[in-house]
């Protein structure tokens, strides 16, 4: 079932998700209804509190599309290790059709728990890097516009705000 994701500025967006702390069929249902939401939304990566769940878990998919699908599921990520430095530019399936340039790590080392509650280890670079601290943002209440110096954000959040005043999006 694809699911309605959160737009800015929903509440959920900014509440900190709670950790998993239990491997049930409510919760394999969601990771499938997550999978589908991010194919549907052309998305690289989905955070749970983007579909309305404020808990610890992320979809996401680094090939996105270009050599068929290939899901990927972390519950309870934490960023360990971190070097380097990227500016890419970057989007959000909550905040649709703005893309700025964003400077995050260039490589960092995941600790998790897979979609089984196995714990496992991820040692990302470039663009999968930059989804996975991308998407703990979201599990933390924190958005890539947060990211920018002052300036550009103050002026993104007022060019978003004028955007859904005139109703371009939810």
């Amino acid at each position: 079932m694809i699911l309605d994701i959160a737009t800015f500025p929903s509440p959920v967006l900014r509440k900190k998700a709670v950790e998993v702390e239990l491997l049930s069929d409510e919760l394999r249902e969601l990771i499938e209804n997550m999978k589908e939401t991010l194919y549907n939304a052309n998305g690289f990566g989905l955070a749970a509190p983007q579909v309305g769940e404020s808990i610890r878990l992320i979809v996401y998919d680094e090939t996105a599309g270009k050599v068929g699908k290939n899901p990927k599921v972390i519950i309870n990520p934490e960023i360990i290790q971190t070097e380097g430095e990227q500016i890419v530019e970057e989007g959000c399936l909550s905040i649709p059709g703005e893309f700025v340039p964003v400077k995050r790590y260039l490589t960092v080392k995941v600790r998790a728990l897979d979609e089984d509650f196995n714990p496992i280890i991820i040692d990302a670079e470039g663009n999968t890097a930059r989804i996975m601290q991308h998407e703990i943002d979201h599990l933390n209440g924190v958005l890539f516009i947060d990211r920018l110096p002052a300036f550009r954000r103050d002026t993104l959040k007022k060019h978003i705000k004028r955007r859904i005043a005139r109703g371009e999006y939810a």
